[in-house]
């Protein structure tokens, strides 16, 4: 019996090590393909890797300090707050979700107003006023749907709009999650509406 038992206790070990494994290298193959896609949009690399306080995953270009990993927090709060109030429940866990911070491609709005946005190409906003040449400036951009995950310009300030921006990225994801229907009327701002969706 005691060598059964011995037995059974070495086979759950290695079962349980070869879950661990095989989980990690489903984790790689999918942290690969989203650090590719954001690699892809903004033409950065994201040599950084680590997690908010709350459990969201963040690959920045450069080391995220503590304020800009605070303030990720507070946008997620935020966004998971006014889930709740629509009765949302998909997706509401700062695990959920991974933030890329990317090097802004520009500082500054139209207006002179601080504003690290990055430039996305134009696509269906070809034409528009918010056409640049080709590409237009947006403070955030989903990248994928699952995982949830979004790339956002770095801020060395004014990170009250760091929150603001998460918050509206996420906004997306949670109705992609929630309110397919909602999301299809609001996921194109070329169409009409922007941020806040969820009131």
């Amino acid at each position: 019996m005691k060598k059964y038992n011995l037995l059974l206790q070495t086979v759950l070990i290695f079962a349980f090590a070869f879950l661990i494994f095989q989980t990690a290298l489903a984790q790689s193959r999918v942290d690969k393909i989203l650090i590719n896609e954001a690699t892809r949009i903004t033409g950065d690399e994201y040599p950084f890797f680590t997690y908010a306080p709350k459990g969201a995953r963040v690959y920045s270009v450069n080391k995220a300090n503590s304020k800009m990993l605070a303030a990720i927090d507070q946008g997620l709060k935020d966004l998971f707050a006014i889930a709740a109030k629509h009765n949302y429940a998909n997706r509401t866990n700062y695990s959920d979700y991974t933030i890329f911070i990317a090097n802004p491609d520009r500082m500054k709005d139209f207006e002179g107003k601080y504003s690290p946005d990055i430039a996305v190409g134009a696509a269906q906003y070809a034409g528009t006023i918010y056409d640049k040449g080709g590409y237009v400036y947006a403070a955030g951009m989903v990248l994928a749907f699952n995982p949830c995950a979004f790339v956002i310009g770095e801020h060395t300030k004014n990170l009250e709009r760091v929150s603001e921006v998460v918050r509206f990225e996420g906004e997306h994801l949670i109705l992609y999650h929630n309110d397919r229907k909602f999301y299809n009327k609001t996921a194109d701002h070329s169409k009409g509406g922007g941020h806040p969706i969820l009131q």
